[in-house]
This record gives C-alpha cells, sequence and structure tokens, in this order.
C-alpha cells in the first residue's frame, strides 16, 4: 500500500511541476511548497545531526565549556529579529565573515591559484595534440587576464590581444551553459521514464491533471471577469 501510494504522489508531483508550462497554478504552488517545506526540514535535521549535536551538546556534554563562546554569539544572531538590539548580531557576523574570509583565502591560493599557475607551466612546443591544447591553455588564460587589465586603455595590441582574451571567455561561458544544459535535460530524461514506467497511470494522471487545470482556469476567468474583466 505505502509503495503503491509513493508511486502515485512522485507522479502527481511531477506533473503538478510540469503543470507550471501552461502557467502558474495551485498545483504548482502545491508540490513547490512541499519541495520547498521538506528540503528546509531536511537540512535542519542535517544541520542538527551533524552539526550542532557533535560540534556543541556533546562538547559541553565532555565538559568543554569554551563551547559556550559558539552558542552565545549563535543565539546574537538571531536579535536581527528586534530592532532595539539588532546591533549585537553584528558581533557573530563579523566573526563569521573574517573567519571564512581568512580560511577562503588560503584555501584558493593552493586550489585554485597555485594549480592555475602549476597548469600554465608545460611544455607546448612538444607533445603533438597535447602540446596544441597546451598551447591554447596558456594562450587563453594569457589573454583572458589582458581584458580584466583596466589600467590602460584597449587600443593597439593591448585590444588586440583583450578581443582574443573575450573569445576565450564567450567559449568558455558557452560550454559551461551548454554543460548546465545538458544536465538539466538529462533530469528531464530521467523524470519522463520514470513517468513511462507506468503508461496507463501516467496517461490517467495527466487527464486529471487536464481536467483540474481546466476547471480552474475557467474560475479564474470567471473571477478575472467578475472583478473588472482582469485576466
Amino acid at each position: 500500500m505505502i509503495d503503491t501510494l509513493s508511486v502515485w504522489l512522485g507522479y502527481a508531483l511531477t506533473l503538478f511541476i510540469l503543470s507550471f508550462l501552461y502557467r502558474d497554478n495551485p498545483l504548482y504552488k502545491l508540490a513547490e511548497h512541499i519541495f520547498v517545506g521538506i528540503s528546509a526540514g531536511y537540512y535542519i535535521a542535517l544541520a542538527y545531526q551533524e552539526t550542532l549535536r557533535p560540534n556543541l551538546i556533546d562538547e559541553l556534554a565532555k565538559g568543554n565549556m569554551w563551547r559556550l563562546v559558539a552558542l552565545t554569539l549563535s543565539l546574537l544572531m538571531f536579535t536581527r529579529f528586534s530592532q532595539k538590539i539588532a546591533w549585537l548580531s553584528r558581533w557573530p557576523l563579523a566573526f563569521v565573515v573574517g573567519m571564512y574570509a581568512g580560511i577562503n583565502v588560503v584555501a584558493f591560493g593552493q586550489g585554485d591559484l597555485i594549480i592555475q599557475l602549476q597548469s600554465t607551466m608545460v611544455d607546448f612546443l612538444h607533445g603533438g595534440a597535447r602540446g596544441v591544447s597546451n598551447l591554447l591553455l596558456v594562450v587563453g588564460l594569457a589573454a583572458s587576464l589582458f581584458y580584466f587589465y583596466f589600467s590602460a586603455e584597449h587600443r593597439g595590441a593591448l585590444g588586440a590581444v583583450s578581443r582574443v582574451g573575450i573569445w576565450f571567455l564567450m567559449i568558455s561561458f558557452g560550454a559551461s551553459f551548454g554543460y548546465t544544459v545538458m544536465s538539466r535535460i538529462s533530469l528531464a530524461i530521467g523524470r519522463a521514464r520514470y513517468l513511462m514506467e507506468d503508461g496507463r497511470l501516467a496517461l490517467l494522471m495527466i487527464v486529471v491533471l487536464t481536467v483540474a487545470l481546466a476547471v480552474w482556469s475557467r474560475a479564474a476567468a470567471a473571477r478575472g471577469e467578475g472583478e473588472g474583466g482582469r485576466p
């Protein structure tokens, strides 16, 4: 019984989300609210299980009273809900921003900057196809950096190199966008295959959804005419 209900619910919520292709409607909003609510509840439970409990509750149980400082700073975050004492939230916010800024500077230097420099220190004079790839990497990196060089006007040789950098940037953005579209299409194909597992059930749900949207659309149109002809 539970498996059957889960299948029906999965079909219904999938079609409710797809109904937004027609127009914004209560069924889509219902599925959206369910998704947001379940996601919020899941991440709150995950934050308690993976962060709050091991780092605060268990540590306090062991006698580590220094964790009370973190608890105090966390509670001060909620003072933003009161205009009179909202200024107290600046202390934990400044602590979080400063800490993460310091951590991310080191992480960015080690994880991005140094690796990027190492990747450009390649032999592009030998190696066949790999040498061509390395040459494109070095030229693209240098031209893209010149595009963001604003201390001089982009004219002459500097302007030509900057335009080459624009081409490399546009190709990179296009490839990233294409990869994103491909991943979304893959998700859509996955949902379509899920709906096709039981064609009769999917057809029944589509018919029910179509009838429900038709009834809602006629009711909305009637209310719009009664309120001054607004659709």
